[in-house]
């Protein structure tokens, strides 16, 4: 699930994809100025200023988005990697192999992997992890995608055989957010401690101010660019941005006050970049319960909610309407921001059509960092317009984790949710929205299981169209992805996909 605070990060967030299966040679990402060429202190700290603080270590046990930005390929790799651009790239996995039927896959391991405990890495800690993610207590986003897992077997050191239920064409891109544990580390230490195989290892993590990442000498890849990466958290984009001034941080991963872009636009010592983003954010409804559980009542909700003018209230020029979960970086997208488009007649007259011709009430949960209170304001200001009161709850992300997520105890809840090809968590009809429909379970189902990622593409396209004209959700708008950094910086990446940063490569002169 990448969800920004909460983890609902893949299901994202919530959520199967195409794969360009590349070597690697440890890390990875496109970046900005990638090479960074010309001398640079290899000695250097890289100072990363962030919103997303870690819940905890752990991307099993509730994280959040902070735990994957943070160690996520930093300190902690799988067998694959999804890069920045994208691509899904063999990490840890020297080689594998498929069988005929598509069931089974063969991984070799690299030789010469250590943990930074010190112990080689084996098959069987491969084993655990893929065993660990699919566990009853695992809150991994990316569980229910790999429950199609029917036996993990390690024959020897290096070789971990893995015999699929049924066919899988997004297996090795989900295996990408499986992240390599030591077998033999306490899970619960593992919520404040680390021992992973990546370019990194934990420095020191001080609750509520940085973590730290200090360069790992027994890698078994390419050196990290800088001796240390520290993230800095920050309880609002003004102090980001003011420590991003007074050279606090040197670069801010993902930022969230447009108003603030000039300062940094309109002076030499910086570069703006506008990345590709792939979150979402969404007004969830739970369509389990009344009213939400009517189809038209969801739409009228929907067009009742000029997102555009939502859109450009928050962020200006920047983000764009999006009419689906899809964004324009996945496969399968198609422009649907026509299909419930604004239209305050169209929600009135189906409120009515609904038996709700004078209107309803609802509790809107909303968290409670931005942008969630600003666009709650707005949605309870232009549903009053159609005679639909909504009641305002402000939530922490850790109270709408339990309550929305888990307990699904709620009417209707605005959440980012930052993960590419999230799409089909609307064939999930136990996910925290609760939307059912058969057929579009069933299309989510064969495109899972198609043969090729054409067809994939042909059925994702038919469940991204129903679901807008059934209004599962609204879509309010695709967040854009803006980090900004000091000119003698590169080597960062600039679509923080997933939530993922990647700091090895980055360069600081």
């Amino acid at each position: 699930m990448k969800l920004k605070k909460p983890a609902v990060v893949g299901v994202a967030s919530a959520a199967v994809l195409s794969l360009a299966l590349t070597a690697c040679g440890g890390g990875s990402g496109s970046s900005a100025d990638g090479s960074g060429g010309g001398k640079h202190d290899k000695d250097a700290t890289v100072n990363i200023g962030s919103l997303y603080e870690p819940q905890n270590l752990s991307n099993t046990a509730g994280g959040g988005q902070g735990v994957t930005e943070a160690l996520a390929g930093n300190v902690y790799e799988g067998l694959f990697q999804l890069t920045d651009k994208g691509d899904v790239e063999k990490l840890l996995a020297e080689d594998h192999q498929v069988s005929d039927d598509g069931l089974t896959y063969t991984f070799t391991l690299r030789d010469g992997v250590k943990f930074h405990s010190g112990k080689a890495l084996t098959s069987e800690d491969v084993k655990y992890s893929l065993e660990r993610v699919i566990a009853d207590d695992s809150q991994s986003a990316r569980k229910a995608n790999l429950e199609v897992m029917e036996k993990i077997e390690a024959p020897d050191a290096r070789t971990v055989k893995v015999t699929l239920s049924e066919k899988s064409i997004s297996f090795l891109y989900n295996l990408s957010y499986v992240w390599v544990v030591n077998a033999d580390a306490d899970p619960e230490k593992l919520k404040t401690t680390e021992d992973g195989t990546g370019p990194y290892t934990l420095g020191k993590w001080t609750r509520g101010s940085a973590l730290s990442l200090d360069r790992f000498d027994g890698y078994w890849g390419d050196a990290a660019q800088n001796k240390q990466a520290v993230f800095r958290y920050y309880k609002d984009a003004n102090a980001l941005n003011n420590a991003l001034l007074t050279n606090a941080v040197d670069v801010v991963t993902s930022q969230q006050s447009p108003d603030a872009l000039d300062q940094f636009e309109n002076n030499g010592n910086y570069d703006v970049n506008d990345g590709d983003s792939t979150t979402k954010l969404l007004l969830a409804f739970n369509d389990r319960v009344k009213p939400f559980k009517d189809t038209k009542v969801r739409q009228a909700v929907s067009a009742a909610i000029d997102d555009e003018k939502l859109l450009e209230s928050v962020w200006g020029g920047y983000g764009k309407p999006i009419g689906s979960m899809v964004p324009p970086t996945d496969p399968w997208y198609e422009d649907l921001t026509g299909v419930d488009a604004h239209d305050t007649a169209k929600a009135k007259k189906l409120l009515a059509e609904a038996g709700y011709e004078k209107g309803f009430s609802f509790t809107l949960d909303t968290p409670n960092y931005d942008p969630h209170p600003t666009a709650a304001t707005f949605i309870k200001s232009e549903l009053a317009k159609v005679g639909v009161t909504v009641k305002i709850n402000t939530i922490t992300p850790d109270e709408w984790y339990t309550k929305v997520y888990k307990n699904h105890d709620f009417e209707a809840t605005l959440q980012e949710h930052v993960n590419d090809r999230d799409l089909v968590w609307y064939g999930n009809p136990d996910f925290y929205w609760g939307y059912d429909n058969p057929q579009v379970t069933r299309w989510v189902k064969e495109a899972e299981q198609a043969d090729t990622t054409e067809r994939q593409t042909e059925l994702l396209k038919k469940v991204a169209r129903k679901t807008a004209e059934e209004a599962a959700s609204d879509w309010l708008y695709l967040y854009p992805q803006i980090v900004v950094a000091h000119k003698n910086l590169s080597g960062y990446p600039v679509n923080g996909l997933n939530s993922q940063f990647f700091v090895h490569a980055i360069k600081k002169s």
